[in-house]
């Protein structure tokens, strides 16, 4: 089958910039399909909160076949799989003691605790952006900001931020179908950089340890047998790279949705009462995180179809979250008082459920809802353009005037 013939084919040009169109022909078309490259979609809501609540693996070594499969051996040979030992990629019991070691952080009051914090970083940058008047939004914004707010919980010297986001945002390419050799190539470069850049930073922190995240993961691996040195490495480069990627695209995604939908905007600003439901309709409109995934360790069905063993199974969250099943014949539209809106999966559920919910739930609403009421003339300034990815998909360049 060639590529043109693919029902559907992520690799298309265009498809990072509107991915909808081909999500709602698949959630009709065929909802469980199986793909020529050797795995599996499912895009209806029901079927995709099912499997993230089932037991299933996140073990790529458990793959079949397929294209995943040769896309991590080559990884392999390439020789870094930073990720690999990070609790994104790892069952029950690793899972069960990697993730205990950093929920206590993110627990509601600890959460709520940094808002102070979260606002002044967002009136500072609001700040700028006034002395400015025309800026790039994530450039100014949506990646400052949780950025600044991951590395003062990991408690991070100062780095070079521009590097982390560049290297960062080659090694997110690994959580999605790669094309090319040259693509694959540049990912393994760059988390091994990153991961060479995180011991020196774990190094640092050993010499200057704090009341801060990366010191207590640093003493549980100190205990002896509960994190190696590289399990450490991917729990912090995973925390790293989570903590800010999504979110950006949480404020970045939010921003253009209102700007695109002016009466939406109005209403957030006529009756800010509404800025709790408007983040879970941002997270559901167009999702930060648009697809997860999971590995079948024995026959699973899904929409009366049976997936087998050694299946890579594709959750589309972007797709699941436009489901008009659950959210109605206006599921393309964005309504930020929608009653169902807290029914997005954009969070993943399960066992793997988002750690960072509460944390991006809380700098989506201060970055949006600041910068609305501070700037009643705020205005798109140019084309938006997207940053290519079909996974932790959002806006590269996002040109505003205030």
């Amino acid at each position: 089958m060639s590529v043109v013939e693919l029902l559907f084919n992520p690799l298309e040009p265009g498809f990072a910039d509107d991915p909808y169109p081909a999500y709602a022909r698949m959630r009709e078309l065929d909802p469980v399909h199986e793909h020529p490259f050797g795995f599996w979609l499912l895009t209806r809501h029901g079927d995709v909160s099912d499997i993230l609540r089932a037991s299933l693996s996140v073990d790529d070594s458990l793959v079949a076949g397929g294209l995943v499969r040769d896309q991590q051996e080559q990884m392999d040979q390439l020789g870094s799989r930073v990720l690999r030992l990070s609790m994104l990629d790892r069952d029950p019991p690793d899972h069960t003691r990697l993730r205990s070691l950093v929920a206590k952080v993110f627990t509601p009051r600890k959460v709520a605790a940094l808002e102070p914090e979260v606002t002044a970083l967002v009136d500072a940058a609001l700040d700028e952006i006034a002395e400015s008047k025309r800026v790039d939004l994530v450039e100014t914004l949506a990646f400052p900001l949780p950025f600044a707010v991951i590395s003062q919980m990991l408690g991070m010297p100062p780095t070079d931020h521009a590097r982390i986001r560049e290297l960062s945002g080659l090694l997110v390419r690994s959580l999605e179908i790669v094309a090319d050799d040259e693509t694959l190539a540049a990912i393994a470069k760059a988390g091994a950089e990153l991961a060479a850049l995180t011991r020196e930073l774990i190094a640092w922190k050993r010499d200057h340890p704090a009341d801060d995240l990366l010191t207590a993961l640093i003493s549980a691996e100190n205990d002896g047998d509960r994190l190696t040195d590289e399990e450490l490495v991917a729990q912090v480069v995973l925390l790293y790279v989570a903590g800010h990627e999504t979110t950006v695209n949480l404020i970045g995604n939010g921003v253009v949705a209102l700007l695109r939908n002016p009466d939406q905007l109005a209403l957030l600003r006529s009756d800010p009462s509404v800025a709790g439901n408007a983040i879970e309709e941002f997270l559901r409109y167009d999702s930060p995180v648009q697809q997860t995934r999971r590995i079948t360790r024995e026959p699973y069905t899904a929409g009366g179809r049976e997936i087998p063993v050694g299946a890579f199974v594709i959750a589309a969250l972007a797709s699941a979250n436009r489901d008009e099943r659950v959210f109605g014949p206006d599921a393309d539209r964005l309504r930020i008082d929608r009653p169902e809106a807290r029914s997005q999966l954009s969070f993943g559920a399960g066992p793997h459920h988002c750690l960072g919910a509460a944390l991006a739930r809380l700098e989506g609403r201060v970055a949006i809802g600041r910068l609305v009421e501070r700037f009643p003339a705020l205005a798109l300034d140019g084309e938006v353009t997207w940053n290519g990815r079909i996974n932790l998909r959002g806006p590269g360049l996002l040109p505003v005037a205030v």
